[in-house]
C-alpha cells in the first residue's frame, strides 16, 4: 500500500510539472533561443560563375518585379516587412514541381490567417506559363489571393534573379519540358530581404521545418 501511494505522488509530481515545462519551453523560445542561420553575410560566393562581382557585404535579394496570377506586379517591394517562401517551378513541369506544390499547399494552408507570411513561386518557363495559365494552376492547388503568388517575367531576368539572386542552380529548357533543371528548394526569407533557409520540397519533414522555423521568424528570432 505504502508503494502505491509513493508511486501514486511521483505521477501526481509529474503531471503538475507538464505545464512548468511547458511554460520554461515557451519562456525560452520567446528569448531567441531558436536562431536561423543567415546565408551570405559575406556576400554570395557566386558558384555558377554567372552573376557579377559583389562586395563581402550581407547578400540580400535584389530587386524585380514579376506579373502574377491576377496580372499584377510583385516583387522584391512586396517582400519588404514580411516572411516570404519562395521556389521556382513551372506548370508543365513532369518531374518534382506536382509534389513541390503540394507540399506547398500545406504552407499555404499553415499560414492562411497569417498576413506577415506570404509565398511566391516563381515560373522558370514564362514564355508558356502566361499569368492565365498560372491562375488555373493556382486555383488547382487552393492558393490562397493575395498570400501564395505564382509570378512569370522575362526570361532572362527569371534566370539571373534564381542564380545570382537566391542563389539556386536552373537551366532553360527552351520549351522542351524534360529538359529544363531546377532546384527543388523551398527558400526562406526574412523581412529584411535575406535568405534564412533551404529546405527540399519534395520532402514532408523538411517542409515541416520550414514551416517551424518561418514561426521562428514570427516570434523574432535574430
Amino acid at each position: 500500500m505504502k508503494g502505491l501511494r509513493i508511486l501514486q505522488g511521483m505521477v501526481l509530481v509529474c503531471i503538475l510539472l507538464i505545464p512548468v515545462l511547458v511554460f520554461m519551453f515557451l519562456r525560452g523560445f520567446g528569448k531567441n533561443e531558436y536562431d536561423l542561420p543567415i546565408f551570405f553575410e559575406k556576400g554570395a560566393d557566386n558558384p555558377f560563375l554567372e552573376c557579377p562581382v559583389t562586395d563581402t557585404t550581407q547578400h540580400y535579394i535584389p530587386e524585380f518585379s514579376f506579373l502574377n496570377q491576377d496580372g499584377k506586379a510583385i516583387g522584391r517591394a512586396e517582400m519588404e516587412g514580411k516572411i516570404t517562401v519562395v521556389d521556382f517551378f513551372f506548370t508543365s513541369c513532369p518531374s518534382i514541381c506536382p509534389v513541390m506544390s503540394k507540399e506547398m499547399e500545406r504552407v499555404n494552408d499553415m499560414f492562411r490567417n497569417e498576413p506577415m507570411v506570404q509565398i511566391m513561386s516563381i515560373s522558370i518557363d514564362p514564355e508558356f506559363d502566361t499569368p492565365e495559365i498560372l491562375k488555373t494552376y493556382a486555383e488547382e492547388h487552393g492558393a490562397i489571393p493575395g498570400k501564395w503568388h505564382f509570378l512569370s517575367g522575362p526570361k532572362d531576368e527569371t534566370y539571373r534573379l534564381a542564380k545570382c539572386g537566391f542563389i539556386i542552380p536552373t537551366v532553360d529548357g527552351n520549351g522542351v519540358p524534360d529538359d529544363f533543371v531546377h532546384t527543388d528548394k523551398f527558400m526562406l526569407i526574412d523581412e529584411l530581404g535575406r535568405i534564412r533557409g533551404y529546405y527540399s520540397g519534395t520532402n514532408r519533414e523538411d517542409v515541416d521545418l520550414l514551416m517551424l522555423e518561418t514561426k521562428v521568424l514570427l516570434h523574432g528570432s535574430k
